[in-house]
């Protein structure tokens, strides 16, 4: 069985010559099966129990600067197993995400409703920590980021949220699920509209929020925010024995022609 998932335009398991031709990638994946063999460990790599897990990262020839992060970790807190696995896609420098690396799941479990009600504590902490982005835009530039969050509460139910357009897939039987919504300026017009910005369609070019940014959700942004939300949709599953792979990744891997 393989798999792969990618920040930008690259694959886990492409080729080293077509690697070459695309940006650096990062890639986290879990494989939520018992292993068939034994657990291997090393860069990159790692397991928890049955849960395999990794990522990669992957330098291209393409002149871009490395504006992308990830989490990819267990954590046992309050006698409870959690897995905490992220890809944080950044714009206009790499501040942002690296924020959101350090801060956004400390935010999420400081919650007092987490244990109780997973979805609505990681709501309001996607939310509170774009207002402490915000809030340090002079030590944190103009930049944004999208994000894509999962958390493993042990072993068995899994809470998957996102920001902008980076995905959550997961395999069940051996089915594609998607379980994040794509936040792109075209179907939320209206929401940008109402709060007084615009969306350009130019001809050769992606529908942008104010003719700049690709995506209508995202965290940081702040010359754009008043016409942003950064409210994530969250979605949770039980995992069991028909649940096989979660693949996070940005665009890139989407939507690659």
């Amino acid at each position: 069985m393989w798999l792969c998932c990618a920040i930008k335009y690259s694959f886990l398991c492409m080729s080293p010559k077509l690697a070459g031709l695309f940006y650096f990638s990062v890639l986290v994946a879990l494989q939520l099966v018992a292993a068939r063999s034994s657990s291997s460990t090393g860069k990159g790599k790692n397991h928890e129990g049955s849960i395999k897990y990794g990522f990669s990262l992957v330098k291209g020839k393409a002149n871009h600067p490395m504006e992308d992060y990830h989490v990819a970790k267990f954590a046992q807190i309050q006698d409870n197993e959690l897995g905490l696995f992220a890809i944080y896609d950044g714009h206009v420098g790499d501040r942002v995400p690296a924020y959101l690396q350090k801060h956004l799941f400390t935010n999420i479990l400081r919650e007092e409703e987490f244990w109780e009600d997973p979805t609505l504590s990681i709501s309001k902490a996607y939310e509170s920590t774009d207002q402490e982005i915000l809030s340090h835009s002079s030590d944190l530039g103009r930049g944004g980021s999208t994000a894509v969050t999962a958390i493993l509460i042990n072993g068995r139910r899994l809470w998957i949220a996102n920001v902008g357009d980076s995905r959550a897939v997961l395999s069940r039987k051996g089915q594609a699920v998607q379980m994040t919504t794509d936040h792109e300026p075209n179907t939320e017009r209206g929401s940008i509209e109402t709060r007084g910005g615009f969306v350009s369609n130019l001809p050769g070019d992606v529908p942008r929020v104010n003719g700049k940014l690709a995506v209508s959700r995202a965290f940081g942004d702040k010359s754009l925010k008043s016409h942003l939300r950064s409210d994530p949709d969250v979605q949770n599953t039980d995992v069991d024995v028909d649940t096989e792979i979660l693949i996070l990744a940005s665009d890139g891997i989407w939507k690659v022609k």
